[in-house]
């Protein structure tokens, strides 16, 4: 059985998340422009150009970084979030199939891995409803959790309500824990992001020098919130490109801590469905046990212990679908948890 984290002493929840991006970036054929970030090259060819170095960075991704990934996760039994543009899957029948036919979530990173900001409120509708119709077709199930090209716009998450069937987004790096916001006279939970620990940092002003900073960072961080777990409520996610972290010395740091993370045991590698499911299983750990159920600040320091049975609060939203309810299926099964 798996060993819940978010209680004191218990498994420290980690997720990783790979964003499945290339085929669905900025491109000159459909945008008049080129992609202009997180690809190795310092310089950038102005628009009047085609950037085929560019372009080909982003190839590597989907020719062999994921390929990589996906070995290196699959024989450790790593189940992953994957941030997945649309699009993307709809020009890579491989890679589709291979989340179709596994247990790795497939969370919306959008139609395209577009600017929503730059949409007007009708084609960000448009292009949801668009996205959860792509992922059916090419996945064969629709994505239940919703992250943007860097962050939202005004409108997205109210949009995301609207259209139904999302458990939680992730456009947010404003906490180390879940939490809920009103949202169209509903409960709506997010789960937070994290540019700190990911490897867009290798080509980015401020980032790792080598995959040594890179190891070193994850395991300081990883180490830190295991050392906070034994006393407080804590989960770390860990951010993935193919096209980056694919690349052989960055996958062999990255392999590195996975072992070094499982050496020190009370780890549970997941999956973000699957933290949002046990965080609205459990009632949200609302304000009432010490952790924060919108803005507000905790109450304190220290996460009373939870009975495993269901709580009635905010159990499931109210949008959920067939999908949700035969995950909740799978997971009360996978976990031990169950409704009473």
């Amino acid at each position: 059985m798996v060993r819940l984290g978010f209680q004191i002493g218990q498994s420290r929840p980690l997720n990783l998340v790979i964003n499945y991006e290339e085929g669905s970036e900025v491109q000159m054929g459909a945008d008049g422009r080129n992609e202009s970030i997180l690809g190795e090259m310092a310089l950038g060819l102005e628009a009047t150009y085609r950037d085929l170095a560019q372009e080909s960075v982003y190839e590597y991704g989907s020719r062999a970084g994921i390929w990589r990934l996906q070995r290196l996760l699959d024989a450790r039994s790593v189940p992953v979030t994957v941030f997945a543009g649309a699009v993307a899957l709809e020009r890579n029948a491989q890679v589709a199939a291979w989340l179709r036919d596994s247990e790795h979530e497939i969370c919306s990173h959008g139609w395209r891995w577009e600017e929503v900001w730059k949409l007007t409120r009708e084609e960000e509708r448009a292009h949801i409803a668009a996205a959860v119709a792509s992922f059916q077709a090419t996945c064969g199930r629709r994505p239940l959790g919703w992250y943007c090209r860097y962050g939202p716009s005004v409108h997205t998450r109210e949009l995301l309500v609207e259209e139904g069937g999302f458990e939680y987004d992730a456009d947010a790096y404003n906490d180390d824990l879940p939490y809920f916001v009103p949202v169209g006279g509903t409960s709506h939970l997010v789960v937070p992001y994290s540019f700190t620990y990911n490897d867009a940092r290798f080509v980015t002003g401020t980032g790792y020098g080598s995959p040594a900073d890179f190891l070193d960072n994850l395991r300081r961080g990883f180490d830190q919130l295991w050392d906070e777990g034994a006393t407080a409520p804590r989960m770390m996610s860990i951010g993935l490109h193919p096209r980056l972290v694919g690349q052989a010395s960055r996958a062999h740091a990255l392999a590195e801590f996975l072992d070094h993370a499982r050496a020190k045991g009370e780890v549970w590698f997941t999956t973000r469905l699957e933290i949002a499911m046990w965080w609205r299983v459990r009632g949200g750990l609302s304000a009432r046990g010490g952790v924060r159920a919108g803005g507000g600040r905790r109450q304190s320091g220290r996460m009373p212990q939870r009975s495993g049975s269901w709580h009635s609060n905010n159990s499931i939203s109210s949008s959920s679908g067939p999908e949700t309810i035969t995950y909740l299926k799978v997971f009360s099964s996978r976990t031990g948890l169950r409704n009473t």
